[in-house]
């Protein structure tokens, strides 16, 4: 794909229209700024529709963040910074250059060698590599599940990292008997509850690592087992409802057995 083919021609020259003198009055005033929290929505509504595995849907998704990262550019350009033009170059150079098994003379022959030399390179691109942080790079506003990944893979990547899964399972079990232990003992004051989240957070951040050494994305695995709840809980609203019942006027009783009921009645793939 090239910004030239006729169909993104088109999707630039409407956005040109849009911001033009004549164009719509919202599109007109928008900044960077103000479309950031429009890009971050269309890139997790991309995000749900390929996991529900609905390719029209990834499709329309799609084309959304994409008319959203070519506003962006549009509003770059309107003040003189970059075109998009200038950006797809930079992206261009950037992944031949992190690529040098593949456009130099480099070797890896599997994908943890790609990824430690990807590392690698983008340090040694800092423009002040002596005293950057391997860490510098991961957004703060990261949803902190995402963030804890990516920060637990940056510093394996430096070889501060677990022999295997065992070991790391092994941890979360100690950090879940800490924070059993922490509830046992019930403390109700604020420094009690504050440290009851950070061994709380400690065995999150665990929880993580053994994600990420038994090849799971924990930001996939949970919204997978989210949507598995929804549905299963979806059904059981509507098995009381066609009883003409509300489900909070169930006993603990009847809330059991319409759940085991939605556990054997709902795909978890639908």
């Amino acid at each position: 794909m090239n910004p030239q083919t006729p169909q993104i021609a088109s999707l630039i020259r409407l956005i040109q229209v849009l911001r033009g003198k004549n164009g719509c009055p919202w599109d007109r005033k928008q900044t960077p700024d103000s479309l950031a929290v429009y890009l971050v929505e269309e890139v997790y509504e991309l995000v749900d529709a390929i996991l529900s595995g609905q390719t029209e849907a990834v499709c329309e998704e799609l084309g959304d963040v994409l008319f959203q990262v070519l506003f962006t550019a549009r509003l770059f350009e309107e003040t003189g910074d970059f075109s998009i033009e200038d950006a797809a170059r930079m992206i261009n150079e950037k992944m031949v250059r992190r690529h040098p098994h593949v456009f130099g003379k480099e070797q890896a022959n599997n994908a943890g060698a790609v990824r430690k030399r990807w590392h690698e390179i983008k340090q040694m691109e800092s423009k002040d590599s002596k005293s950057a942080s391997i860490l510098d790079s991961i957004p703060v506003g990261l949803p902190a599940l995402l963030r804890a990944y990516r920060v637990s893979e940056r510093a394996a990547g430096t070889g501060f990292d677990w022999n295997d899964v065992r070991g790391v399972m092994d941890k979360a079990e100690e950090e879940w008997s800490e924070f059993c232990q922490e509830m046992k003992e019930g403390g109700t004051g604020s420094q009690d509850k504050d440290r009851l989240a950070m061994e709380f957070g400690d065995i999150l951040f665990t929880l993580v690592n053994v994600a990420r050494l038994a090849g799971i994305h924990p930001e996939t695995s949970l919204t997978q087992s989210i949507q598995k709840f929804e549905k299963r809980f979806l059904h059981m609203e509507q098995t009381v409802a066609k009883r003409g019942e509300r489900l909070d006027s169930a006993s603990r009783g009847e809330l059991d057995r319409l759940w085991e009921q939605a556990k054997k009645e709902v795909s978890d793939r639908e």
